[in-house]
């Protein structure tokens, strides 16, 4: 690939990471307010310093090379951000849902600079393979320690809470489940054609296979508690699933756009499960607890067997930029 052409794929590249960290900066401003412990909060007050470094340096280096960030991008991150802290604050579980959506987000934020850095590598561009690297690990960092945060943010929602509203609140993550499980199946049936290289496609086959389990057992145990799915949420879930198909399909790296997504997408599912998790056992609900536990380990590894794919997703969309 001639190096205009690279140049021109890590000037895209930093425009969409800038336009994750304009976003970033928005859900680091507010989260604190709604983290529910002072010791959750504090790490969202640490990382606002470390994205304002980061939003700098992305728009430096787009800067240097004579580009500059996407206006209308980052408005829509910006309104992004905003969303996202007002879907967890008008939740009942607030410090629950900002946890998981944090620990999604900072995964996808982690995928993008990976990313990054490997178009760089093969683009002999040390200086943003050295700049993904530096903030990657910051965020590999961020994502750990909202993932230490699971316990807090349970025991900060439920804080107020009886046995009675326990039950309901497993009822509930149950639901979350499930209907997560239902978008998952969705991107999971369009994945093998959108994929576009067959690591990732061969992946997308095997794990479709195992969320139908993971559905049967929410189903099934949301049915042993005397609750059903949310059909309205699960439905909404499953078109949300179709309208991610078509635009990663509509995408000219869509082999990126989707390995980074579907890394992204994991987290969010290992998030949701952390919380039944923890509610669960909290209820002494050994049942609850222990699908729970068996489906969050599979989507660890589905997490990592999609990292995996990361070197051979960028092999394949640059193919098809020279192609």
């Amino acid at each position: 690939m001639a190096d205009r052409t690279f140049d021109e794929q890590i000037v895209k590249y930093l425009t969409d990471a800038h336009s994750i960290e304009v976003q970033a900066l928005e859900q680091m401003r507010f989260a604190p307010r709604i983290a529910g412990d002072p010791d959750f909060a504090r790490i969202f007050e640490e990382h606002f310093t470390e994205t304002e470094e980061h939003e700098r340096l992305v728009r430096s280096e787009l800067e240097r090379r004579g580009a500059s960030p996407s206006a209308v991008k980052d408005v829509a991150g910006r309104v992004g951000g905003w969303g996202m802290v007002l879907f967890a604050k008008l939740n009942p579980d607030t410090p629950g849902k900002l946890a998981m959506h944090a620990f999604s987000y900072e995964h996808m934020e982690l995928a993008a600079y990976e990313l990054l850095r490997r178009v760089a590598e093969r683009g002999g561009d040390d200086r943003v393979r050295d700049l993904a690297l530096r903030i990657g690990g910051q965020e590999r960092a961020m994502a750990d320690r909202v993932g230490t945060f699971f316990g807090t943010a349970v025991n900060a929602s439920l804080r107020e809470k009886d046995a009675d509203d326990l039950g309901e609140e497993i009822v509930k993550y149950l639901r979350d489940a499930h209907s997560l499980e239902a978008q998952a199946l969705q991107l999971l049936e369009a994945g093998p054609a959108i994929a576009e290289f067959p690591q990732l496609a061969n992946l997308f086959r095997e794990h479709h296979n195992e969320t139908r389990e993971h559905q049967r057992l929410v189903d099934e145990r949301l049915s042993e508690l005397g609750g059903r799915p949310a059909r309205f949420q699960a439905a909404a879930m499953r078109i949300g699933g179709m309208n991610a198909g078509g635009f990663f399909k509509a995408q000219p790296d869509s082999p990126i756009k989707i390995a980074g997504f579907a890394y992204a997408f994991e987290a969010v599912e290992q998030g949701a499960y952390e919380l039944l998790s923890r509610t669960a056992k909290r209820a002494g609900d050994e049942r609850t607890w222990a699908i729970a536990e068996g489906i969050l380990r599979n989507e660890r590894d589905t997490a990592e067997r999609i990292a995996a794919t990361w070197d051979a997703a960028v092999d394949a969309a640059l193919a098809q930029q020279v192609g």
